[in-house]
């Protein structure tokens, strides 16, 4: 897999799927690898990985095997809340809210964070030169005020080559933070919210703003509008999931942008902005 220029995070989920069937049964006995899987009480998709892991076995061992069919069911993504998505990045330390809040105002694969390098990162712009990887498209994507401030300091004190962790360790960090707060408010709900589905709100809250699906496609990398044609069916808002706020003077209308809020009208002298909950 190497060899062949998978990535690594691709070949250590081989690595750890070849493991784990490797404890449970015999790897050169394919039959038996086909049972343990089918036994195994995890969805048709991680069903496919364990399958398409075995493969690699199969053919470094020369072995005869019927690979199994599996087909995943296709679920719409989960999009979380703005309210709840900022808790978690408030509950996280400054470093890991600063790598969250990346991710929020980017829709970045975790991946592709770790792998920008510091060329790639215009702090005067406030602009990210995202890589494209698993298929995604290179793209130059904005950050908010916020979000550029505390990368500022970020990489004051991280002035690698490349500043940022590893898919793995943001992962990790995520899980944490979220499950930490997740006790702390007894709110289960918040458990479900992965990391990934930072990409999802980016991708949502985007085209709810602009209502351009090229813009989106091209903002999230994606080779087919096919894809991205799935946030446009994601957008469902109630008028009762909107946060309201009023500001009198420049310096509180440009804080309001910058935390994302989106100027209405104005009324008895001051500027109404709103913002999705």
């Amino acid at each position: 897999m190497s060899q062949k220029g998978y990535p690594t995070s691709s070949i250590e989920a081989t690595g750890r799927r070849l493991r784990w069937l490797a404890k449970n049964c015999n790897l050169n006995d394919s039959v038996a690898v086909n049972t343990c899987i089918a036994a195994h009480k995890v969805a048709d998709s991680y069903k496919r990985n364990l399958a398409r892991a075995y493969s690699y076995y199969v053919k470094v061992n020369a072995l005869m095997w019927e690979k199994p069919r599996y087909k995943p069911v296709k679920r719409m993504p989960k999009v979380p809340t703005t309210e709840a998505v900022n808790r978690i990045i408030s509950r996280a330390s400054w470093r890991y809210a600063t790598v969250f809040s990346v991710l929020r105002d980017t829709g970045m694969m975790p991946e592709e964070l770790h792998k920008t390098a510091l060329r790639d990162i215009d702090l005067e712009r406030g602009t990210i030169n995202a890589p494209g990887l698993k298929g995604h498209l290179p793209r130059t994507l904005k950050l908010q005020g916020s979000t550029l401030a505390m990368l500022r300091r970020y990489l004051s004190e991280s002035p690698r080559e490349y500043p940022f962790p590893t898919w793995k360790q943001a992962y990790e960090a995520w899980r944490r933070f979220r499950n930490d707060l997740a006790k702390k408010l007894s709110d289960p709900s918040l458990k479900t919210i992965r990391l990934y589905d930072l990409r999802h709100y980016f991708g949502t809250m985007l085209y709810h703003k602009t209502k351009d699906i090229l813009y989106t496609k091209q903002q999230m990398g994606h080779q087919k509008i096919e894809t991205t044609l799935i946030y446009a069916q994601l957008i469902n808002f109630g008028e009762d999931e909107w946060t309201a706020r009023t500001a009198k003077t420049l310096e509180e209308a440009t804080k309001l942008v910058e935390a994302g809020f989106e100027y209405v009208t104005d009324m008895e002298g001051v500027k109404i902005f709103k913002k999705h909950k």
